[in-house]
């Protein structure tokens, strides 16, 4: 009986641990503002809710000597006077609906050791215009059925990691003034909805790597007309462009599971169309004329295929600068007035 007793006070000692573990801790900053935090089991710290002003917000690296690794669900949710917010390298970890509904926050950088941005995050947070992701965040999307910038309609920038891959559910959906994202070399699916609702959105390149595209990805992107795909046909949800009514997909020569039909077209998607344009580099529009250098662009077998010519200074490391953009009906021919003014100058087509 003795032995049972001691094994009872030992297991009241661990609940008691237990709870004091959980217990929520007050700490005041420097600036005045108060953070409210927890202790986890590694011995750092999760912050749970803040209390300012200030509103321009620098979340402190320790807190009482302790790391700050984690910030909790809704900790700074629905703070409506939030105009900025610094989030240490140290956070690897952003709770659900963290900072949801913080209407008048303009532009966030977001850590690299926070490896996935999860459901709500920065939910209708309708004043954010920019957003910045490091490199390690590999993953970007909804757990449940709200993305982390569901509803920044004033979204207009964003920057994506080369980490990045996985653009999951919901993740910029009803982000009406995204007109134009880079979707990095190494994203391998696009979650269901992820572009709803994006109506400032007229064209978007979908990279070689992207293998699988969930049900409604850009529905209701009703702005949306050219779709470039780098790589072969991926796997598709159903009414991918639903409600899209202008748009045409394209795909490049020498890629695989095209079909004018591969959409469903005309009854639930675009066509797919071969974007196949081609710089004549021989006859007589070829060369140097009136001071000027210049090619014919021919349409190859499709008609209406958006184009941007765009040149270089170096194919070793190309930055490709965009001269000008063009819709090709049939046959264009393109002067560059500038070109005395580099040792060497490149040209190529691409997609805008």
């Amino acid at each position: 009986m003795k032995g049972m007793i001691l094994a009872l006070s030992g297991l009241l000692l661990m609940a008691a641990a237990a709870a004091v573990q959980a217990q929520l801790l007050y700490y005041t900053n420097a600036d005045g503002s108060i953070y409210t935090y927890s202790t986890n089991a590694d011995g750092s710290a999760t912050i749970n809710a803040y209390s300012g002003p200030p509103w321009a917000v620098a979340i402190p690296t320790n807190i009482n000597k302790l790391l700050v690794t984690s910030i909790g669900p809704m900790a700074f949710a629905l703070y409506t006077n939030l105009t900025s917010v610094t989030i240490p390298n140290s956070v690897t970890n952003l709770g659900l609906n963290a900072f949801n509904g913080c209407t008048s926050l303009t532009s966030v950088m977001i850590p690299g050791g926070i490896g996935s941005i999860g459901s709500g995050a920065f939910t209708d947070c309708s004043a954010l215009t920019n957003v910045t992701i490091a490199n390690g965040v590999t993953s970007i999307g909804a757990v449940f059925d709200t993305g982390p910038f569901e509803g920044c309609t004033s979204l207009s920038s964003v920057t994506l990691p080369n980490s990045l891959t996985n653009i999951g559910n919901y993740a910029f959906s009803v982000c009406a003034s995204l007109s134009n994202i880079t979707i990095p070399q190494g994203v391998t699916s696009l979650g269901i909805m992820a572009f709803r609702g994006c109506t400032g959105m007229t064209s978007i390149t979908i990279p070689s790597c992207v293998n699988s595209i969930g049900g409604g990805a850009f529905f209701n992107s009703t702005n949306l007309t050219s779709v470039c795909f780098t790589g072969n046909a991926p796997t598709i949800g159903s009414t991918v462009f639903y409600d899209d009514n202008n748009v045409t997909t394209y795909y490049l020569p020498g890629t695989i599971g095209w079909s004018l039909a591969f959409w469903g077209y005309p009854s639930s998607g675009p066509p797919a169309v071969l974007w196949n344009p081609l710089i004549q580099a021989t006859g007589a529009s070829f060369g140097v004329q009136s001071n000027q250098f210049g090619f014919t662009i021919t349409n190859g077998t499709t008609n209406n295929l958006p184009i941007v010519v765009e040149a270089c200074t170096n194919l070793a490391s190309p930055v490709w600068t965009p001269l000008q953009t063009l819709t090709l009906t049939n046959s264009f021919h393109f002067s560059d007035p500038h070109w005395t003014n580099y040792p060497a100058r490149y040209y190529g087509l691409g997609f805008p």
